[in-house]
């Protein structure tokens, strides 16, 4: 399976956007079930440094991760309470949270302002699908199954 993103097919549906220590960063709409006020987690013994712990919604446990550490962003900047919020993810039966300094806009991303993000760090687990042109700056595109760090071979690419 190809790791390259098909700028076509990103450009087909609407992302929710989302801040993280001031940047901007989008899932696609139709992986996210819902946004909740944010909660403190219950942690959970010797997990991953950017697993904040588990949640209960609706008699479901959630995992919580932390959106700035997962994306190694600075995580003792501040962050307005108000704002903050819970993406949880859907994926087959998996529900994953992602803690987030704010909700943004749903952006219609247009195939012209899409482009392949730059060469980075080579990881495998890089979160970063392609990046794209938007209000001066840009926003990065996540691919939510290796945010989550879930199977790639669950992903199918249109």
């Amino acid at each position: 399976m190809s790791l390259v993103p098909n700028i076509e097919a990103i450009s087909r549906e609407p992302w929710l956007s989302f801040q993280l220590d001031g940047q901007h960063y989008a899932v696609l709409l139709s992986q996210v079930s819902e946004v909740i006020r944010d909660s403190e987690p219950t942690p959970v013994p010797g997990a991953a440094e950017d697993l904040l712990g588990i949640c209960h919604l609706r008699g479901n446990i959630v995992p919580v991760m932390d959106g700035r550490r997962r994306l190694g962003l600075n995580t003792h900047a501040p962050v307005d309470a108000a704002s903050t919020r819970i993406v949880v993810f859907a994926h087959d039966a998996h529900r994953i949270g992602l803690r987030v300094d704010a909700v943004g806009d749903l952006l219609q991303p247009d195939v012209n302002t899409i482009e392949l993000p730059p060469a980075r760090s080579g990881r495998v687990d890089d979160p970063v699908h392609a990046v794209m042109g938007w209000q001066g700056g840009f926003v990065a595109l996540l691919d939510v199954l290796r945010l989550c760090r879930l199977k790639q071979e669950l992903q199918h690419v249109a």
